[in-house]
């Protein structure tokens, strides 16, 4: 489960790089929970959520996403902010990846300021 969960990120990165993000880290974990990516998108600070699901049988990579999941991401971000950018907030966004298909090779739907 963790190779293929790496793999979509891997992916998920390789077309994030390609349409001009910057990365600054990936699987940042606290007591609160993890963000798969952290990049940078010119002066914004974008936190990343990498979804895949080989088939959408049971719903889309993004229906995976609840809302408990969303307040999770958003504390977590706010101690990475704590810890990394002592001098204020820059801009953030919230963006999900969602890859349908192979975790390697899926389709990927790219949604800026998701959460």
């Amino acid at each position: 489960m963790r190779a293929r969960g790496d793999a979509a990120e891997a992916h998920a990165l390789r077309f994030l790089v390609e349409h001009g993000l910057v990365p600054i880290t990936a699987n940042f974990s606290c007591r609160l929970g993890e963000i798969d990516l952290i990049m940078r998108d010119g002066d914004t600070l974008v936190f990343v959520e990498v979804r895949q699901r080989t088939k959408t049988r049971f719903g889309s990579p993004l229906d995976s996403i609840s809302m408990a999941k969303c307040q999770k991401l958003r504390r977590t971000a706010q101690v990475y902010l704590q810890k990394s950018c002592p001098h204020g907030e820059p801009p953030c966004r919230f963006d999900v990846v969602a890859i349908t298909g192979s975790a390697d090779s899926g389709s990927i739907q790219w949604i800026k300021g998701a959460l």
